[in-house]
């Protein structure tokens, strides 16, 4: 069995004992029935990662002592960060747990003209929370030692009045200019990406007045759980670690 990979927020540092939390000794515990001895490897976003044996292992809760740390940095040397319009159903998760695989660094939800979900308060802070959650699994399992943060959502207006990103690229499928076709030698990128239905003229307008690039990715029209990984992807193997 591959050992296993857990995040912990806790602070870790080596010859140390510390007691998982409960949705980690859950799991430990009772989906996979590891029994003390065993090893896992523990992470806490901050760089690096410790290996842990554990020590103690009851159901929901779980005792390790954390031995080795490795720097293993496998980071993108891209920081990219991903906006892109909150679609229904589990296609947002997908688009988390795919885009934390592929090197992305921050992601912010958005509400814009044809966004069709309808979030707030304390619905909307549960989501956040619950898409921050994916971004850990995706971290767990694709061997990443750096969370990304699922920022608050915003409205696209609110977005554009941030600054973020030193090369800004906004999907259009109706424009000619792509990725390839983008001379770069930066490595803090923004990616606006819209819902289902797509960014409205008038915000594309909007995000072109604020210095982003309108660009298609080819011929073919993706859907928003598409695009943004195609766009990743291609973002990656241009000018970052893939391909």
């Amino acid at each position: 069995m591959r050992v296993p990979r857990i995040f912990t927020p806790q602070f870790l540092k080596t010859d140390t004992n510390i007691q998982l939390d409960e949705s980690a000794a859950r799991h430990l515990s009772s989906a996979l029935r590891m029994t003390a001895g065993q090893y896992i490897v523990l992470f806490n976003g901050r760089g690096g990662e410790y290996s842990a044996q554990l020590t103690d292992v009851k159901k929901g809760k779980v005792s390790v002592f954390v031995e080795e740390f490795f720097e293993a940095n496998r980071e993108s040397p891209l920081t990219i960060h991903l906006a892109i319009g909150i679609s229904r159903g589990e296609r947002m998760d997908w688009i988390i747990q795919k885009a934390t695989e592929l090197g992305i660094s921050d992601i912010t939800p958005l509400f814009s003209e044809r966004c069709e979900v309808k979030l707030s308060g304390e619905r909307l802070e549960k989501k956040t929370r619950h898409w921050q959650k994916i971004a850990i699994s995706a971290c767990e399992q694709s061997q990443r030692n750096t969370v990304p943060t699922i920022n608050s959502a915003k409205t696209l207006d609110q977005y554009l009045q941030a600054d973020i990103g030193d090369l800004k690229l906004v999907l259009h499928h109706r424009t000619v200019t792509r990725l390839r076709d983008i001379t770069n030698n930066r490595d803090n990128i923004a990616l606006l990406i819209g819902p289902e239905g797509g960014l409205s003229e008038r915000e594309i307008e909007g995000a072109v007045k604020n210095n982003f690039i309108a660009l298609t990715l080819g011929p073919r029209v993706l859907r928003t759980e598409t695009a943004p990984l195609a766009a990743i992807s291609i973002v990656q193997s241009l000018w970052g670690d893939m391909g």
